[in-house]
């Protein structure tokens, strides 16, 4: 089972995120993944570097694989993720993955083009990804649907073709993203919502196919550390989908965390001081099929907690 670290691209500059990915895989974390932003999710937050130039450094700084989730057709036309993708899977063989989802407002307005339904949004991602995958396969694509491409081939491809997987949060994207990725990626939460993803995912034609987790907590020796620092940062990051994929500027997201209950919030984001308590609640999630986990601490203090849980925590999930 690889154990990831998240690297929050919408907390820390990339120069930060390199560094403290590199102490990651010193302490024993086996994989990376990183957001895709344009803006990040809270002003509070105060960044949000370029995930694709970021990659190119991370995979060369380490040994880890690597993933990132992606929404093309808005922001990103598929045949530009297509290369980019391609280009980093020819340099890193099998250490590199892709992500995909139907994205956020907060990133895909900055085009000025009209934010689709969710209906048009998942349509639109389909197509994106028959797009990718003939390019991939060397075809000469051309498309003109809700994505349009005119008269594309990929010249270079990699050897080996990254996964596509599938990114979804609620159980009915994840029957639907069981028909046609590779693999499943989703976040934790409360265990029998998170096992009805699971399910849907199986019975959509994901069985037997990988899935991932990103799990979202909080650690420092201080509880209350633990806990404030994660309020600050990410309590505007734990509404349904159905609000988070709705809302237009960070500070909308500020505007609604402001009203985050503490006890809900704590069932989205695993908050202790305790190392054993963060096993237990790992060990859980790898009960339930998971072979990557991708841990993401959401308070700013990240050296205490790649040490702590590289000494403590890992040695005992694999």
């Amino acid at each position: 089972m690889k154990i990831g670290y998240h690297s929050s691209h919408e907390q820390f500059k990339p120069s930060d995120l390199l560094r403290l990915v590199q102490r990651a895989e010193q302490a024993g974390f086996t994989a990376g993944t990183c957001s895709d932003h344009f803006h990040p999710w809270s002003d509070k937050q105060g960044e949000s570097g370029f995930a694709w130039s970021w990659l190119g450094a991370a995979l060369q700084a380490t040994s880890l694989s690597f993933g990132v989730v992606n929404a093309p057709g808005q922001r990103y036309n598929p045949a530009i993720i297509a290369q980019a993708a391609a280009t980093l899977a020819d340099m890193f063989p099998e250490r590199f993955w892709i992500a995909v989802g139907t994205g956020q407002y907060l990133n895909e307005h900055i085009n000025g083009e009209r934010w689709p339904s969710k209906a048009d949004r998942n349509a639109r991602l389909r197509e994106s990804v028959d797009i990718i995958r003939a390019l991939w396969n060397g075809e000469t694509v051309t498309h003109r649907g809700l994505v349009t491409v005119d008269e594309a081939r990929l010249y270079t491809r990699p050897a080996i073709k990254p996964l596509i997987v599938g990114a979804a949060v609620t159980a009915k994207t994840a029957e639907w993203v069981g028909s046609w990725a590779d693999a499943l990626i989703t976040t934790s939460r409360p265990a029998a919502e998170l096992q009805e993803v699971i399910d849907a995912f199986r019975q959509g034609g994901g069985s037997g196919k990988p899935m991932f987790l990103k799990v979202q907590l909080s650690y420092d020796p201080d509880k209350e550390k633990a806990r404030s620092g994660a309020l600050e940062q990410w309590r505007g990051n734990v509404y349904p989908n159905s609000v988070m994929t709705e809302l237009r500027m960070p500070g909308h997201f500020d505007d609604a965390g402001s009203m985050v209950n503490e006890k809900a919030f704590e069932e989205q984001v695993r908050i202790s001081s305790d190392l054993n308590q963060h096993l237990d609640w790992l060990l859980e999630y790898k009960a339930m099929g998971f072979e990557q986990m991708s841990l993401h601490n959401v308070n700013r203090d990240q050296e205490p907690f790649i040490d702590a849980f590289g000494e403590n925590v890992l040695p005992k999930l694999v």
